[in-house]
């Protein structure tokens, strides 16, 4: 969302406090628990204040050594690995909560000052079907195709697979604002939530049948003629192909198959078709599936095939799940990618960013592989270092015990964080990085509107400005010519010349305009543009202008139930927490409502397995087993089982998760993993 905050002198924690910003867009002067609490974990006694080094993971105390005998011995050790195994044996992880600046600089570290093409970053875990899905159908990935402000003006919303209420807090007013207003709105997730009970309809829908009810949707505004075949004719591709994929699923179909009422089908395919303005918000619920890819474009037929986007009241969106999901993506950290979400493997996007960065285009290492991807090949002993900044991969991998073996293996790995984490555990260096609070730098939030954020406090000890960490490595390893910077806007201004003419262009984007006014949507690419807050009001992003849409012939999730493990389990957010919890489980009045995990199970289950008042329950899958406290709520799908995944070691939901990835986004199956529960005696 990027809600704006003032920090303010105070009584309490260290002499301030937090107040939302009463006339910053966005969050309509709110702040959620999170934004509220955010000055607790950066004031943690629990802090990394100083380099720290150890020879062997987790073996023995942590030394506090020097910055500059930190970057020499990194420097060389790296040298010696790569002189043995060949450059691509070093390989960085990044995370989707960094600053546009520090994401470009890491990609751009990689690439030049290790020449590795192995990197990538936590937003694969988060963003990366839905960003797909945007790219094939529009030809260009935005989170929201329109500003937050036009959702007020919807008459018909459907929200499939997100919790806005307890995830994105700040965005429901926008969502009250057009319920107010008579909009209709549609929830589709297998539990019912704090943003179901805002909903006229809940569709509760076992985990993996998103494309089988959506199919069900389009055959009956196929059926009965309710689609724009003016707007379908003139400015998509692809209708045939969705006529004769959903010609069987009719509503007695879908129903026999996902336990969703004939009528509540034909219901709400009706309401969104005829309603005049309409918009489908996607998230995390449909995209991490192997399917995810699918789902997505799915989802997004139903505007295309009703002519609902590109203009007021309408459009497509995927709700972001970082704090920087959006911008983390466009500028280099991703595998594939160079600044302003060109392609590394297009030789003029190639010969573009290397002029910026002084280097020949033929210096430019190819693409490398997805997150999951990247830490198998360190299992596989292909990758022998790791440098990992801003994320917890250990926590937020999938099938975790294989990230614990291959972080084992690592001949360095170094972590660049405020706190020890579970994944720094294993490192051989922590690197005391900056807190949101004492860093400047831009952000772009779910909508695609750009923002300046300004450092609001020094930091402590002998912590660094990750752009300095990045900077200073590159010169300790003989590439600082090309890391020479006077400050962070100077890093903002590299990076918007290497956009320019790409699709996240902000190349006419400045400090001085953000500030002025208030974040500007890219693409923006001259300084007298006024940005674009509305995407495809005249043509798409593909050459020929038009969107193209994806006839879906529903698949099998990757582990399907059976007799041993008969039940779906399913991961999520919890209000009180954020991401891997290495800083709300610091934050004593967040992690005070939610010190445990608690997994949710229907009394169906529960009466199963025989569960009695305060019992735990086992939950098995074919990776593992852990023990968790329970709720037994008749609020969601009886076949499912419900775990957040803000926690590691003995709490960690992704012991149990499924590694199979998409085949296209190579999102990994977190929402859907075939488990078998029993009661703990």
């Amino acid at each position: 969302m990027q809600c704006g905050l003032e920090i303010l002198p105070s009584e309490k924690t260290e002499g301030l406090t937090i107040k939302p910003s009463a006339n910053f867009p966005v969050a309509t002067g709110r702040l959620c628990q999170k934004g509220l609490n955010a000055l607790e974990h950066v004031v943690h006694s629990e802090r990394i204040l100083e380099p720290l080094h150890r020879e062997a993971a987790r073996v023995g105390q942590w030394q506090t050594v020097s910055w500059a005998h930190a970057y020499s011995d990194i420097a060389k050790r790296i040298t010696a690995l790569q002189a043995e195994h060949g450059r691509d044996a070093i390989g960085v992880y990044g995370g989707g909560s960094l600053t546009n600046e520090v994401s470009y600089l890491l990609g751009k570290f990689t690439r030049v000052a290790l020449r590795s093409k192995y990197i990538d970053y936590n937003g694969r875990y988060c963003m990366s079907s839905a960003a797909a899905a945007s790219n094939k159908a529009f030809g260009i990935d935005r989170g929201m195709t329109m500003p937050l402000s036009e959702i007020p003006n919807a008459k018909y919303i459907i929200l499939a697979g997100t919790n806005i209420a307890e995830c994105q807090p700040t965005m429901m007013p926008y969502l009250l604002e057009a319920k107010k207003k008579g909009a209709v709105i549609v929830t589709i997730d297998p539990r019912n939530t704090m943003t179901s009970k805002t909903a006229d309809i809940h569709v509760r829908l076992q985990p993996g049948f998103d494309s089988v009810f959506i199919n069900g949707l389009l055959h009956v505004m196929i059926e009965e003629n309710l689609v724009d075949h003016k707007f379908i004719q003139s400015r998509t591709s692809g209708f045939e192909q969705v006529k004769e994929a959903v010609k069987s699923f009719t509503p007695a179909r879908v129903e026999y198959l996902t336990g969703v009422l004939e009528a509540v089908i034909r219901t709400i395919a009706r309401g969104f078709a005829k309603a005049e303005r309409g918009i489908v918000l996607t998230a995390r619920g449909l995209e991490q599936q192997v399917n995810g890819v699918e789902n997505t474009l799915n989802y997004i037929n139903l505007a295309l095939l009703t002519g609902k986007i590109g203009r007021s009241g309408c459009g497509y969106g995927a709700v972001t799940g970082q704090a920087n999901g959006q911008g983390g993506r466009e500028h280099g950290q991703k595998a594939d990618q160079l600044p302003g979400y060109r392609l590394i493997e297009d030789p003029a996007a190639r010969e573009h960013v290397a002029k910026i960065w002084g280097i020949d285009p033929s210096e430019l290492p190819g693409k490398g592989v997805s997150a999951y991807e990247l830490l198998q090949k360190i299992d596989e002993g292909e990758i022998k270092a790791l440098i990992v900044l801003g994320s917890n991969p250990l926590v937020s991998s999938p099938n975790n015990k294989m990230v614990e073996r291959a972080l084992q293996k690592l001949d360095l790995l170094v972590v660049v964080d405020m706190f020890e984490t579970e994944t720094a555990r294993y490192a051989h260096y922590l690197l005391p990085g900056s807190s949101f609070a004492e860093a400047e730098g831009t952000m772009t939030n779910l909508e695609g509107r750009v923002f300046h954020r300004r450092k609001a406090m020094e930091l402590p000890g002998s912590c660094k400005l990750d752009y300095h960490i990045i900077s200073e490595l590159a010169d300790a390893l003989g590439r600082g010519t090309y890391f020479q910077y006077a400050g962070i806007e100077d890093v903002f201004r590299e990076l918007a010349a290497a956009t320019a003419g790409g699709k996240a262009d902000y190349s006419g984007i400045t400090y001085e305009r953000l500030q002025k006014e208030k974040g500007i949507f890219w693409p923006c690419g001259s300084i007298d543009h006024p940005g674009t807050p509305q995407l495809f009001q005249d043509r798409f992003h593909h050459a020929d202008g038009k969107a193209l849409i994806f006839g879906i012939q529903p698949k099998m999730p990757a582990e399907p139930i059976d007799n041993d493990f008969p039940f779906v389990l399913t991961t999520g957010r919890l209000a009180n927490h954020y991401l891997s919890g290495a800083q709300t489980r610091r934050t004593e009045a967040l992690n005070k409502k939610a010190p445990v995990p608690v997994a949710e199970i229907h009394p169906s289950l529960a009466q199963r397995i025989g569960l009695s008042v305060e019992q735990k329950i086992r939950i098995t899958s074919r990776r593992g087993s852990l023990v968790f406290q329970v709720k037994v709520t008749e609020g969601i799908q009886p076949r499912t089982v419900f775990v957040p995944f803000h926690w590691g070691d003995e709490h960690s939901i992704n012991v149990l998760t499924n590694d199979a990835l998409d085949p296209t986004s190579r999102m990994p199956e977190f929402k859907i993993c075939a488990v078998k529960v029993e009661r703990v005696e």
